[in-house]
């Protein structure tokens, strides 16, 4: 009987897929593999320290070590150090070794921190998770003792999506192909281009029908993000579960291994699916025991338990005890993967955008977000910025004065239509209210008739849900600010910018209907998503 097929995506920034520095010494023990087959002898009874108590228990050594350091069959008068004779060989996997190789010119590798270029550093991020794989299946131990065997639960592919990792030398570029957090002079943030490409790839990654589910690695300060974009874009029925690690690989306290295994278990147990054999819960976080729905998962603190569900209506979909199998808490109501209104097989391959200058006037035009073949344009991809909201205007107003458009606002409206495209706008204002003051509230209307869609949340991580008093803005009901982004972002994939006004500091009656009309179908989108 064939095993599941899971596909395992490595993406931007894991600390989950990033290993401690490689440094020399014979202290430093490092997984490695052995160029040939060697024999060691391995002191009886020294696995645990009581481990001799029980020694009657046990069958004869296969010899001992007499005084003079002599291998003998038989048990010396004067005592000697039982022994067995184990003979290790390349095929049996890695073995912690001591970690000997030195720099060219003869120094120990202290670090991997150097400042260099991208060809000349040495990398701590792995290209993509087999390594990872087979370290937590050759080194890490279950409760019951036993090795944690993957390979015996499922078949793997291991897929790069912009992972961390990459290969200089063979032609890869430093943010483009591969976005390291460290060293410090290789940090690259991954743009919109890359997550058009992570979209495509896992989508025809789905699209096979080869895999039981999906892996999702990343690093945990952003894995919430991508995740809740898979879970709006991608068209699957089976489950998408992401992980992160506070800890690097092998670093003490590493938590990625338990994570992982949590995940190949939950994908494993069907306790998503519903009656038909669909994924029911859409994208999941699964870390720390607990299965997180992507639409409500919050990091809070780079501490173990620092992921939280937010929102203020629940966000743990399962739990995963240590002696049982995941258990289902609650199932959500939104729509996500094959049931979302926004997954990539539904995107239009055209849609409206806008272009101009709030002084002369701002035209419609036809953009292009999806090429031939139904991959989405990197270029084409929406540009959606973050609006802060702070108490204290900076700005002393009289009792009869009318507060100016805020010129940061206004600023950020005049860089988008002169670049042309799609954009919009997500406010983090007062908590639940989304709102701001009236400066920023006159800013945010002359966007909204620019054809570029705002949206409204509370700042923070709020729990209840904003209020639609303002009939030129999209309610983000209890959505984080980095949420409401990236769901907006689809939005505008799918319907599009909102009809411009040719002047919006002015906009007449027939473009304010048009205008209103398009915003309560983007508001239906977060209404349901």
């Amino acid at each position: 009987m064939s095993k599941p097929r899971i596909a395992v995506f490595t993406g931007p920034m894991p600390t989950i897929a990033n290993t401690t520095p490689l440094v020399t010494g014979a202290r430093s023990l490092r997984p490695q593999r052995l160029a040939a087959p060697v024999k060691v002898l391995v002191e009886a009874f020294s696995a645990h320290p009581l481990e001799a108590q029980a020694a009657h228990l046990y069958g004869p050594p296969d010899g001992w070590l007499d005084a003079d350091g002599r291998l003998v069959a038989e048990e010396p008068a004067a005592g000697g150090t039982p022994v067995y004779e184990v003979e290790l060989n390349p095929d049996d996997g890695l073995f912690l070794l001591p970690y000997v190789a030195r720099r060219a010119d003869g120094r120990p590798w202290a670090s991997s921190a150097e400042p260099a270029a991208a060809a000349d550093t040495r990398q701590t991020f792995l290209p993509d998770a087999r390594r990872l794989y087979e370290e937590i299946e050759r080194f890490e131990v279950g409760g019951d003792g036993r090795p944690v065997a993957l390979s015996a639960l499922a078949d793997f592919d291991f897929l790069r999506a912009a992972p961390g990792g990459g290969y200089p030398r063979d032609g890869e570029r430093l943010g483009v192909d591969y976005f390291p957090y460290e060293p410090p002079h290789l940090v690259r943030e991954p743009d919109l281009a890359a997550l058009a490409r992570i979209t495509d790839q896992v989508q025809e990654a789905a699209a096979t029908g080869r895999y039981a589910g999906l892996q999702w690695l990343e690093s945990s300060a952003t894995v919430e993000e991508t995740l809740y974009w898979l879970n709006l874009v991608i068209d699957t029925t089976v489950p998408i579960v992401g992980h992160a690690a506070q800890r690097s690989h092998r670093a003490i306290g590493h938590d990625g291994a338990k994570n992982i295994l949590d995940g190949v278990r939950f994908i494993l147990s069907g306790v998503w699916a519903d009656d038909g054999g669909r994924d029911r819960l859409g994208a999941v976080l699964i870390v720390d025991e607990m299965v997180l729905a992507s639409r409500e998962v919050a990091k809070i603190d780079a501490r173990p338990g620092g992921y939280v569900a937010v929102g203020g209506h629940g966000g743990v979909v399962a739990d995963l005890g240590a002696h049982w199998g995941p258990r289902l808490t609650y199932v959500p109501e939104r729509r996500h993967t094959a049931t979302s209104e926004l997954r990539l097989p539904l995107l239009p391959s055209e849609v409206d955008a806008v272009e101009g200058d709030l002084a002369t006037c701002v035209r419609r035009t036809r953009l292009a977000t999806k090429d031939a073949g139904g991959r989405l344009v990197g270029p084409a991809m929406p540009r959606v910025s973050l609006v802060p909201f702070g108490h204290f205007a900076e700005t002393e107003l009289g009792p009869d004065e009318q507060a100016a458009p805020d010129a940061g606002v206004i600023g950020q409206v005049e860089r988008a239509l002169a670049r042309g495209g799609l954009a919009g706008l997500v406010v983090e204002g007062m908590v639940p209210y989304g709102s701001t003051d009236p400066a920023v509230d006159r800013a945010l209307r002359i966007a909204t008739c620019a054809g570029i869609p705002v949206v409204r949340v509370g700042r923070g991580h709020p729990g209840g849900m904003v209020f639609r008093r303002d009939p030129w803005a999209i309610a983000g009901d209890n959505l984080t600010a980095n949420k409401a982004r990236m769901l907006l972002t689809a939005a505008l994939l799918r319907l599009g910018a909102l009809p411009p006004a040719r002047d919006p500091l002015a906009p007449t009656d027939a473009e304010c209907t048009a205008i209103r009309a398009r915003l309560r179908d983007f508001q239906d989108i977060f209404d349901t998503h």
